[in-house]
């Protein structure tokens, strides 16, 4: 069988439906072939040469073919030494986007339970998928220290806020509950977001103790939510003051943007629920520590918001590392930076003690 173009989405999707980055590779050429920016590829949106492949490489037969379809077909590679469980339910409902994907080492290094990375996806709380975890999990995985784990979480199209953070909080309680099943460590668990998941991933890191955010989904209400650290690329952080800062989204008038899609109505018309939903209300010591990097050319979600963040953080003595891009858009590939957030997960998973750098990383804008 011929390749399929493979997904590898190494960032997350941007604030809006549409990728607002410039991946590199096959993800570059997935997302153009994904005509309608839907997170699938139709039989006509492939190219003529691959499409007897098409019923193949579309398992579920659902009439498009997914990321992690994809994945499965010629990741094969990618997934050596890998064991992958695909769609657990952490809910106990029938909803598929309250299901999560396991990634274990089928060679581990140790006998010691592993840490566990969690990877939540971004997409403007409107779009986006787990599998785009799957690439920027493996990594870690492959190293033989790590396990990882990419939740879903229900879209703004189905349900408003709070839904998202009890999702998460739901992933994270069955997650610690089935562990050990796995040889896991659940008290070593580093949540990973990028845009929309950098805030979901901020709110865990924040609100570990707000029961109010807790939620009662699924079976594990014994578990607590509380993370162990927080590695945030360029989510929102505090949305009543996102709607007053500059972005190329319109957020003055209307409904029709993605913070007022998940609150139910415009940010300035639901005050309460901003408050609620922002990672900078909750703040307070003893929370998780935490690594943001943010692109100082965000168009979307403005640099300012990580440096609020990053204050109110060290304000309440918690640690935390803010790593600007220099030039940075809502998307960025460094392997500085990646080498800075894999030692930041070293330390506080596996107390791996070392300097972690945090001097201003140049990169290239993205439009």
């Amino acid at each position: 069988m011929k390749p399929l173009l493979l997904v590898s989405v190494g960032l997350a999707l941007s604030l809006v439906s549409q990728s607002q980055q410039a991946p590199t590779g096959a993800a570059r050429q997935f997302q153009q072939i994904d005509q309608n920016h839907d997170g699938k590829i139709s039989r006509e949106e492939l190219p003529e040469a691959l499409r007897p492949n098409f019923d193949r490489a579309d398992a579920n037969h659902d009439g498009g073919i997914s990321p992690e379809e994809h994945l499965a077909v010629i990741g094969g590679a990618r997934l050596s030494g890998i064991e992958v469980l695909r769609d657990l339910p952490y809910a106990e409902t029938e909803n598929p986007r309250q299901r999560l994907d396991v990634y274990l080492p089928k060679a581990r290094k140790s006998e010691v339970p592993l840490p566990i990375i969690v990877f939540i996806h971004g997409g403007g709380w409107l779009a986006g998928n787990k599998g785009s975890g799957q690439g920027n999990l493996l990594r870690y995985v492959k190293s033989g220290d790590y396990a990882g784990i990419s939740i879903g979480y229900r879209l703004t199209n189905e349900a408003q806020w709070p839904a998202q953070i009890h999702d998460c909080k739901a992933a994270i309680r069955w997650i610690k509950a089935h562990a050990k099943e796995r040889g896991l460590d659940p008290t070593k668990i580093a949540v990973w977001g990028i845009s929309a998941g950098g805030h979901l991933v901020s709110m865990l890191g924040t609100s570990g103790d707000v029961k109010e955010l807790e939620g009662t989904l699924g079976k594990h209400l014994d578990q607590d939510s509380k993370v162990t650290c927080v590695v945030n690329y360029f989510g929102p952080e505090d949305l009543l003051a996102f709607v007053r800062q500059p972005s190329t989204i319109d957020r003055t008038k209307g409904s029709d943007y993605p913070e007022a899609k998940l609150l139910g109505g415009p940010v300035q018309e639901r005050e309460a629920a901003a408050k609620e939903a922002s990672p900078v209300t909750h703040v307070s010591k003893g929370d998780a520590p935490f690594f943001t990097a943010h692109g100082t050319k965000d168009p979307l979600v403005p640099f300012a918001q990580a440096e609020e963040l990053h204050a109110a953080l060290r304000k309440a003595g918690v640690p935390s590392l803010l790593q600007e891009m220099t030039n940075g858009g809502h998307g960025f590939q460094s392997p500085v930076l990646d080498e800075r957030v894999k030692q930041f997960l070293d330390l506080h998973l596996r107390k791996i003690t070392t300097e972690i750098q945090s001097t201003p990383i140049n990169v290239t804008a993205r439009p």
